[in-house]
């Protein structure tokens, strides 16, 4: 597609529109500044709604009319700082656009370097690390873009590439950004525009998206920790946002220029952009009274928006200390398979629970993940399998935090080690007492053989159900009770009395509760239990102490 059209034109606004609704809580996410703009998302979301609402109520495909509509929307919809700007780039983009009936890649890269000049134009001092150098490289990158590629779809690959490289920058360009560990959030949300417009344009299903695959579900966003030097006093107490319609008589747009002025005199962050129909105000100051004052000077005031910094600051120092002090001495990071176990190791103080195991081996990047979600300096990590120690030891390299992994090489040793554990102890007492508990237990798991072979003096065909302890084949049979039984058998001494089996997924509690009764039976000596596992592969997975 070399050329659009309003009616491509549309869906690329509702493109739009769909994707940042679906992303909008994770863009939230990203804020990082201890003010009321930490609604990014949500702002530029319900701008754009305007916009959209605009342009799905003209009656008309002309370039021009849709346009319109869609840059007037934006204007009376932009709430925030971001979306404020996002309406200067909606505005620039369509100004530019509305005087081309079907524009080509060529047009769009010129109405993107517009749409960046106006969002310049529209704060007063910017700041580069924030949306504002996400367009602004983006539009230029069009610019090229444009010259290589006269199809739509692969001009918009190329801009979006372009976007997701500059975004991934903007922590080096502000502190506060690479002090939280996200990258800036008007950045991602004028990307998500840009990837919602390349979806209305190729057609993407029914346009009803799921979360960005760039990003994270709001859920399993990090929680990140700004320190108390990031939360100092609040120069400026009050956000104050408001529209000025109906101007006087004697109002200028020269006016406008000279209200900007007055507005910096006496805050910061401002925002003063519109025309004579309709002036939109931001600003941070701690005399809202003098900004509407001067306002009133110029035409009405509508929708106003006060909003007290200093106590949304005092809010947030507040959570922060209460952050500080949930950090415990020591956290736990437990790798487990199936629902049944991972709620043990819950019960017993997990910390965080990843999924794996046998077939299902996490890397040492996923394991470091899971250590820096756990709301302590130094975490122990239980494998609870052999071929997962190496990876939890690795994942030292990938964390700033200290990782003591405790060897356990079975689900029975990891609960034997977790079970030693002792809130009180020091890091060394702890490390010992759990390595020494897991080496007071013994595991066995119940499973069925794949092929046929001939190993540990047993002649196995696929399907046998075999019994394994200590890394050996030491039981055999037709039926997963009875090889269960033998295995246990061959596994029990005078020392062990307690019989714990966790039953796996392919295992119903009845028949469960029937073993137990066997077992109970024939070893009157051992306190029997069972306990649901849900794990995959083995029917039963054994640990006697």
């Amino acid at each position: 597609m070399q050329k659009i059209n309003g009616a491509i034109l549309r869906k690329m606004v509702i493109g739009a529109y769909n994707y940042l609704e679906a992303n909008k809580k994770y863009i939230d996410s990203l804020n990082v500044y201890p003010v009321p703009d930490g609604d990014t998302g949500n702002n530029m979301f319900l701008t754009f709604k305007s916009a959209t609402n605009e342009v799905n109520n003209c009656a008309t495909n002309n370039m021009d009319a849709l346009n319109e509509a869609l840059s007037k929307g934006a204007l009376r919809g932009a709430r925030g700082n971001s979306g404020v700007i996002l309406s200067q780039i909606i505005r620039g983009i369509a100004s530019e656009l509305m005087l081309h009936q079907e524009p080509t890649t060529k047009i769009f890269a010129q109405a993107m370097q517009n749409g960046a000049r106006m969002a310049y134009k529209a704060v007063a001092i910017p700041k580069e690390g924030t949306i504002l150098t996400v367009i602004r490289v983006m539009a230029e990158a069009a610019e090229s873009a444009a010259k290589k590629f006269p199809e739509f779809e692969d001009f918009f690959k190329q801009i979006l590439s372009t976007g997701e490289e500059i975004l991934e920058q903007t922590p080096e360009m502000l502190p506060v950004l690479k002090a939280a560990g996200v990258v800036d959030a008007g950045g991602r949300g004028i990307l998500t525009v840009f990837h919602g417009f390349y979806k209305g344009l190729t057609n993407e299903g029914d346009l009803t998206i799921e979360m960005d695959a760039t990003a994270k579900k709001i859920e399993e966003v990090e929680q990140f920790h700004i320190n108390f030097e990031d939360l100092a006093e609040i120069e400026f107490g009050y956000c104050t946002e408001f529209m000025i319609i109906h101007m006087n008589k004697k109002t200028t747009e020269s006016d406008i220029d000279k209200l900007r002025e007055k507005l910096m005199a006496i805050g910061d962050s401002v925002i003063c952009v519109g025309d004579l129909s309709l002036i939109k105000i931001h600003v941070h100051t701690n005399e809202p009274n003098r900004a509407l004052g001067y306002a009133l000077e110029m035409g009405e005031i509508w929708n106003i928006k006060i909003e007290n910094m200093l106590e949304q600051n005092r809010e947030l120092k507040k959570k922060q200390a209460q952050m500080q002090q949930a950090q415990k001495a020591f956290g736990m990071v437990s790798v487990a398979a199936g629902e049944g176990i991972a709620a043990v190791f819950k019960d017993l103080g997990a910390d965080y629970i990843i999924e794996g195991g046998q077939t299902m081996n996490p890397s040492a990047d996923d394991i470091a993940k899971a250590v820096d979600k756990v709301p302590s300096d130094h975490v122990f990590v239980f494998p609870n399998n052999k071929n997962i120690i190496l990876a939890a030891e690795q994942a030292q390299n990938l964390t700033k935090k200290f990782v003591h992994v405790i060897p356990t090489t079975s689900i029975p040793e990891g609960v034997s080690a977790m079970l030693a554990f002792n809130m009180e102890g020091t890091l060394n007492e702890n490390i010992e007492a759990m390595t020494t508990a897991k080496e007071s237990v013994a595991s066995g798991m119940v499973t069925y053989a794949v092929r046929e072979t001939h190993v540990d003096g047993f002649d196995l065909k696929e399907g046998d159900i075999i019994g394994l302890a200590s890394g050996k084949i030491v039981a055999k049979d037709k039926l997963v009770n009875e090889a269960t039984v033998n295995l246990i058998e061959k596994m029990l001494d005078e020392n062990r009395v307690n019989i714990t089996l966790f039953y796996g997924q392919d295992v119903q509690a009845q028949d469960a509760e029937k073993l137990q009764e066997i077992l109970t039976e024939k070893f009157p000596q051992c306190e029997v239990t069972v306990i649901e596992g849900g794990q995959p592969v083995y029917y039963y997975i054994v640990s006697i102490d």
